[in-house]
């Protein structure tokens, strides 16, 4: 271990593993099981915990003592609300494995104050850095620099472009082309015809231009008259709202209003309810903020989507844990957070369970209900 690390090398309770008392390696496992012998089908959990090496070694959870690795997190909107469980999730999981992180980037999705950020947590020398690639190449050169040296690259919620080589070692988040296509077959499900407005906060950026364009190819796919419009609107939630009223006063014979991130998918439920348009517009689109949640219990958004953002400061964080902490052994792996349509009928959950998990509570409580 090098001078630097032994510094950052963090004393906990509890002693090291030891040199296999407690502990069973793969090549004497696989002779015990050649000869019927323990760990495996013994009667008792404990005893085969026992033999695999369960004991507490001092490093989180069953790992060995380890530096105390400190990852950082690259984000274009970083006070967005929607990141709130992202940054609960990356906390929860550098206290399992004794670990720290950082939290930066541009609050406006500015790539260039991204960079500034990515560039920075190189220069500190980070153990490892998770970045939203919102942008098809901006980011490939700053990523292949910092492989160059020997800093571990995910990517979490956006991934750049849809096709061709990435730098990055793996990507964390929802299929995002995929998701949007799905939101596409739904509306077309929900709109027999007519205009449907599609709003997005930011054309161009990689974590929610792929949905739009895959809702645009589902709506085209269908079949059905319907006329999709791609609206603009803001980062800034304040001006999303105003930008969606504006469109609707200006195109009052829409049959549908949706939306590819969480502040437009709000808004869009806001304007809804402002001017009386239950059971005249459809809304719908993605994420769990809580103004969102209520307005589809109250019926003025027909659904929205979860990709589980929590997952998405859990994972980055672990699966560069376990590059570390293995000698890269064991790689970061592309993970498909999921999509799922939350609606009036499975959305009571949402509403009466505070948690980090979704980011309406910072208590940690189990039950969660």
């Amino acid at each position: 271990m090098s001078s630097e690390d032994q510094d950052r090398f963090e004393s906990a309770e509890g002693s090291d593993a030891d040199d296999g008392t407690t502990g069973i390696d793969r090549g004497t496992l696989l002779r015990r099981v050649a000869i019927g012998g323990a760990a495996v089908g013994l009667p008792g959990l404990g005893i085969t915990e026992s033999a695999l090496g369960a004991s507490l070694a001092g490093g989180g959870g069953n790992y060995a003592r380890h530096p105390r690795w400190k990852f950082a997190f690259i984000n274009h909107v970083t006070t967005n609300p929607f990141f709130v469980p992202t940054q609960y999730g990356a906390a929860d999981a550098c206290a399992l494995v004794k670990c720290r992180y950082t939290w930066g980037g541009s609050t406006k999705a500015d790539v260039g104050e991204m960079l500034n950020a990515f560039n920075a947590a190189i220069s500190a020398k980070a153990d490892g850095i998770a970045v939203c690639v919102v942008d098809k190449s901006a980011f490939e050169a700053p990523i292949k620099r910092a492989l160059g040296k020997g800093i571990p690259v995910v990517a979490y919620n956006a991934d750049g472009a849809n096709s061709g080589a990435k730098a990055r070692m793996a990507y964390i988040g929802q299929a995002l082309y995929d998701s949007g296509f799905a939101m596409g077959e739904r509306i077309a499900t929900l709109v027999p015809k007519g205009d449907v407005a599609l709003f997005i906060a930011t054309p161009g950026a990689l974590n929610i231009q792929p949905r739009i364009d895959g809702a645009v190819a589902a709506i085209k796919q269908s079949g059905k008259p319907i006329n999709a419009k791609v609206v603009a609107t803001d980062a800034d939630l304040t001006k999303e709202l105003t930008a969606i009223d504006s469109y609707y006063l200006g195109h009052k014979s829409l049959a549908g209003m949706f939306a590819v991130d969480a502040g437009d998918t709000q808004g869009v439920g806001q304007i809804i309810q402002k001017h009386s348009l239950k059971g005249k517009v459809i809304g719908g689109g993605y994420d769990l903020l809580p103004g969102t949640l209520k307005l589809i219990n109250q019926g003025f958004l027909d659904f929205t989507i979860d990709q589980q953002p929590y997952l998405q400061g859990f994972d980055p964080v672990m699966q560069l844990f376990l590059y570390k902490l293995s000698g890269g052994l064991v790689a970061p792996s592309n993970t498909n957070t999921g999509l799922l349509f939350v609606t009036k009928g499975n959305v009571k959950p949402y509403l009466t369970t505070k948690s980090r998990y979704e980011g309406s509570s910072k208590a940690q409580k189990y039950p969660v209900s």
